[in-house]
């Protein structure tokens, strides 16, 4: 019997004694990152920075593109039914929390199409008023609704939007206050009826005001994060106001379509956090007003599903309906 017969019958054949075969390394191409808003906004600024982080990470390019529409559905859409592997982005709060809630024939799932890989940074929102409006403070606000109801117009981006729900929960702290919802398209809108008085209040993330606060055209009597918002160091919290457990914040949290694997998802984070640690990065992003978190997937799984708890849950008790 020759030797290599010999070797055959003493070793059979298995299949742990096979060579693996070898797993094609990831990306193959380049990545399309979808930021489902404009270019220039705050969402574009955090992809655009991480996606950069991605590309040297990994090899490939990570090519950012701006989907914008619908508040932000239509990009967040395009990344649940993405099912090449080579699609992935950000979104923030209304598509991942509040859409499902206002929208019965939203055309994707959040729970069941995506899986959030960071929460990337957060916003305090600020409760602002027009400068000649009557109430210094919280308490004033509320005693004049109270002696006023329905007298106090508050502007939005709409419907079901952060700052409209976070108004309405405010409300309901204060004692059940009667306001007049006045809806917007847009932050700018908005924005220049409160500076001419045409509308009395919003709530808003604080950095998008900045400019109008220190310039005297608007007042901010409270906001909304854990802690005092660095722009506006003089302006107390709603928990200092005595208001417990009513933060609230515009985020942004870098998502994949629900398939993707695990230990790529690990991977992904471990770049974003490394892509928000760069001092540049993150200075220019507190420049914009956020907070820069940049966590791992399970506390952004936690955080987007409580969110969505919380938000879509206002928004069913309250029957709220999104416009058109």
């Amino acid at each position: 019997m020759n030797t290599r017969r010999r070797f055959l019958l003493a070793a059979p054949l298995t299949l742990a004694a096979l060579p693996a075969r070898a797993q094609p390394a990831w990306p193959e191409r380049p990545v399309r990152f979808i930021v489902p808003f404009p270019a220039g906004s705050t969402p574009d600024l955090t992809g655009r920075a991480v996606a950069a982080r991605l590309a040297a990470a990994f090899g490939h390019p990570f090519v950012v593109e701006n989907r914008a529409g619908a508040g932000g559905t239509i990009g967040t859409d395009l990344i649940a039914k993405a099912n090449d592997g080579h699609v992935l982005g950000l979104s923030i709060n209304g598509p991942l929390s509040t859409a499902p809630a206002l929208y019965p024939n939203l055309p994707y799932d959040p729970a069941r199409d995506l899986r959030a890989v960071s929460l990337l940074v957060r916003g305090a929102q600020a409760l602002v008023v027009h400068p000649d409006f009557p109430a210094r403070d919280l308490a004033g606000f509320a005693a004049h609704a109270r002696a006023n109801p329905g007298a106090i117009a508050f502007g939005s981006v709409g419907a079901g939007s952060g700052g409209h729900l976070a108004m309405l929960d405010l409300a309901a702290r204060l004692g059940g206050l009667e306001l007049l919802h006045v809806p917007y398209r847009g932050f700018p809108e908005a924005t220049l009826d409160l500076v001419a008085g045409r509308i009395q209040a919003m709530v808003v993330t604080a950095a998008a005001v900045l400019p109008q606060l220190r310039e005297g055209r608007a007042r901010a009597l409270a906001t909304t994060g854990t802690r005092r918002f660095p722009g506006l160091p003089e302006v107390p919290t709603l928990a200092e106001l005595g208001i417990a457990d009513a933060d609230s914040y515009g985020w942004q949290v870098m998502v994949v379509p629900a398939a993707t694997p695990a230990a790529r998802i690990a991977r992904l984070a471990e770049e974003a956090q490394a892509a928000l640690a760069d001092p540049g990065t993150r200075q220019r992003l507190e420049a914009a007003g956020f907070e820069v978190v940049g966590s791992g997937p399970e506390e952004a799984a936690h955080f987007v599903a409580a969110e969505a708890a919380r938000w879509g849950g206002l928004i069913r008790r309250l029957g709220i309906r999104a416009e058109g």
